[in-house]
């Protein structure tokens, strides 16, 4: 059966979906858009992606007004049949010239896909991932840093590189040569017993799961951080993790091909086994 996705307030068939040559997502990557995870028909924390979607919107000109964001990625789900699921919805500026000058009077293009989601194995979190450290640089100077903004390229060129090296995700630096994040993740360190992650002046996006992670600690009574973080700290940590919304959070096993910690990961353990718990008590399901 062929997917539906919701394209400009319909929900069409995939071989439908069309948008004009001159839409500024394509020609600029002047968008925005937003990765999430459905369990059991719901997703996780939907108002705090549409939130943070339309900050970036706003900040780049994007008008959201009459935009029912939420029910579109609803019916999308339904339309298709979805329970467990990863949704992502994209909002771009637009049709406009092919000059590089935004449209006076914008008229956005809204797309919602979802596609089943193929649990990563068990296994995989038991012996976490591996990682490299990119040659890209996240330049925390620059307010695209901190929006999830279509500019994807340098994200790609990193993925690439971990592909390349046979590596699960790779690590960018900032221009002060700081750890900033992953290409898709945010990242974590564990050092007694005291829990850490690069700050938002760091350059990186401020991510849901993230914020997550820092609840469920504060709840627990685990100190916890943002602030800058030299590489070498990543190095000399106890334990490290990455999370996003589709992988939750990660185990860090390896970077540079060398290994991270020195074998225990109790914290790590216990933050995935909560962050679980925090899921099933949002979206209503057991955990």
């Amino acid at each position: 059966m062929e997917p539906t996705v919701f394209l400009n307030g319909a929900l069409v068939p995939r071989s439908d979906a069309r948008i004009s040559a001159f839409d500024h997502g394509f020609l600029y990557g002047y968008g925005v858009f937003e990765t999430m995870r459905a369990y059991s028909g719901r997703i996780f924390r939907l108002r705090q992606h549409l939130d943070r979607l339309a900050g970036a919107a706003a900040f780049l000109g994007i008008p959201l007004e009459g935009l029912d964001l939420e029910q579109a990625c609803r019916d999308v789900l339904e339309a298709n049949g979805l329970r467990d699921a990863r949704v992502r919805l994209a909002v771009s500026m637009g049709e406009g010239e092919a000059a590089p000058d935004p449209p006076r009077h914008p008229e956005p293009t809204v797309l919602v896909v979802a596609s089943k989601l193929v649990p990563i194995p068990v296994r995989r979190y038991e012996d976490g991932f591996r990682a490299v450290v990119s040659s890209v640089r996240q330049n925390s100077g620059s307010p695209i840093s901190r929006l999830k903004s279509a500019s994807y390229l340098a994200n790609l060129l990193a993925r690439r590189e971990a592909r390349d090296a046979g590596s699960d995700e790779a690590l960018l630096l900032n221009e002060r040569g700081r750890l900033c994040e992953g290409s898709s993740s945010n990242v974590f360190l564990v050092r007694a017993g005291r829990l850490y992650t690069p700050d938002d002046a760091s350059g990186c996006l401020a991510g849901i799961t993230r914020a997550a992670v820092m609840e469920i600690a504060a709840d627990q009574g685990i100190p916890a951080a943002q602030r800058e973080i030299e590489l070498g700290e990543l190095f000399q940590a106890d334990e490290a993790f990455i999370t996003n919304s589709v992988l939750e959070v990660m185990p860090l096993a390896v970077v540079d091909d060398k290994p991270i910690g020195g074998g225990g990961d109790s914290t790590t353990r216990g933050l995935m086994a909560a962050y679980r718990g925090l899921v099933a008590r949002e979206v209503g399901e057991p955990p």
